[in-house]
């Protein structure tokens, strides 16, 4: 009788265990690991790195021919002491991930640039980096001031395809946002 509990109470905590880690790996998740602003000509330029997982209903669901959009919003401040940040400039970017059957290809699609990618893995790697981004004029800041800058990246739940948004809704495998990731640029170097 007493091996009997023994054996149940082992077989319970492999199953918790197993449900754990399947309700880990079938997440999604989305981290920014670094930001920071370049000066260009008249203007600067974000460039970030994202680490992202899809989960596999994301994966399914790209790979038969859904669009994923992503929006990567940036601000900048200027610190307040006693009052709210004083916000500078808010910017929108759109970017889509996407699988055309017909080529077999994914795509990723920013603003009137796209590129196609054989495998998946490899598209998600090029929509995982932010490189020369513009998000505002040097004409927009002061020279000597402090500013804060912040950058946030999400998928656009509104953009799913209908048929799509009602499982989006109660499902922990579409939330995909990162965290709103915050430095002090220096500007003006």
């Amino acid at each position: 009788m007493r091996c009997c509990k023994k054996i149940k109470h082992f077989l319970s905590i492999c199953l918790l265990v197993l449900f754990a880690t399947t309700a880990m790996a079938g997440s999604s998740s989305m981290n920014i690991r670094s930001a920071s602003l370049a000066a260009l000509d008249d203007s600067y330029a974000l460039n970030a790195d994202v680490d992202m997982k899809f989960s596999e209903k994301m994966e399914e669901a790209i790979s038969k021919g859904f669009e994923l959009n992503f929006l990567i919003e940036f601000q900048l401040a200027k610190p307040r002491k006693y009052w709210f940040d004083d916000e500078v400039v808010t910017v929108t970017h759109h970017v889509t991930l996407s699988y055309h059957a017909l080529s077999r290809q994914f795509l990723v699609i920013r603003g009137d640039q796209q590129k196609a990618f054989v495998r998946l893995d490899e598209a998600t790697d090029d929509l995982s980096e932010i490189s020369d981004l513009k998000v505002f004029q040097k004409s927009e800041v002061e020279k000597g001031e402090h500013y804060k800058a912040a950058v946030l990246m999400r998928l656009d739940p509104k953009k799913l395809p209908k048929v799509l948004q009602g499982d989006a809704m109660g499902s922990d495998d579409w939330k995909m946002s990162s965290q709103r990731f915050e430095w002090v640029p220096s500007l003006f170097k």
